[in-house]
């Protein structure tokens, strides 16, 4: 696998790729291993059960505060939740990236709009630029898919980096999390989730078929009720035609 020298990290980077099956483009870097994905006719449209998955926020937010709020993605793929982000709820975007090769691919084969008052693509490592005042406290939703060429286990897994990404959420903010990878330990990601936003604070969605697990976690503890849940299951699937009815038999706070 190539491998290119990024002067300003200091650090080696993968170099990025694209293939293309029927009407899909998928990123890849630099192995077959997928890192997303894209619809070549409906490019803002999100193809990967578990990418609707990360949505589940929306599931705690006021739909009429939706618009205009701030999502940050740690992590870029292929652009896929930015783009929904951006194009589909209208929101205001934060995407931090490492690899300057992802924000080209992003940008030249997967539809990615340029940077404007309400999209915003920081070349940067996440871990750091999470640290930073600026960003403490505006954060509504944060989507974090942080996977390296592999695809082996999350980049940032940490205790200190959970407590950083909770500085980030706004009062009514959420954080959702793909924990996959063949070296990764769930019970071990979710401990560590569990003890930076506490336990009351965290739902999980059992895996899906490919070993996708989304974890939420609020930044304010909340229990809807099984009612209020549902509606906005069923306003989600009416909109997006996602499956989120379905998500309220495998989606559970994790202390009843």
């Amino acid at each position: 696998m190539t491998r290119k020298k990024s002067a300003a990290l200091g650090i080696e980077l993968p170099e990025v790729n694209f293939s293309e099956d029927g009407d899909i483009r998928y990123l890849h870097l630099g192995t077959e291993w997928i890192q997303g994905s894209m619809f070549l006719d409906r490019p803002f449209d999100i193809e990967l059960e578990y990418v609707q998955r990360m949505f589940a926020w929306l599931l705690f937010f006021p739909a009429v505060e939706v618009k205009g709020a701030h999502a940050m993605q740690l992590g870029l793929g292929a652009g896929t939740i930015t783009k929904f982000c951006y194009k589909k709820l209208k929101m205001t975007c934060t995407a931090v990236e490492l690899n300057p090769g992802v924000l080209h691919a992003c940008r030249g084969w997967f539809r990615l709009p340029p940077d404007d008052e309400r999209l915003r693509v920081v070349l940067a490592d996440a871990s750091l630029e999470i640290q930073k005042d600026e960003w403490h406290g505006t954060v509504d939703a944060l989507q974090v898919d942080l996977y390296d060429d592999e695809a082996a286990a999350p980049v940032l897994d940490s205790l200190d980096f959970y407590r950083h990404c909770r500085e980030l959420l706004s009062p009514q903010g959420c954080m959702t999390v793909n924990l996959f990878g063949r070296s990764s330990s769930y019970a071990e990601s979710l401990q560590k989730i569990s003890e930076a936003f506490g336990q009351d604070a965290i739902w999980a969605f059992k895996p899906t078929r490919e070993g996708n697990a989304i974890v939420l976690a609020q930044r304010t503890p909340s229990r809807p009720s099984r009612d209020a849940l549902a509606q906005a299951a069923s306003a989600i699937q009416d909109k997006w035609g996602w499956p989120a009815t379905k998500w309220l038999q495998v989606f559970k706070p994790l202390t009843r």
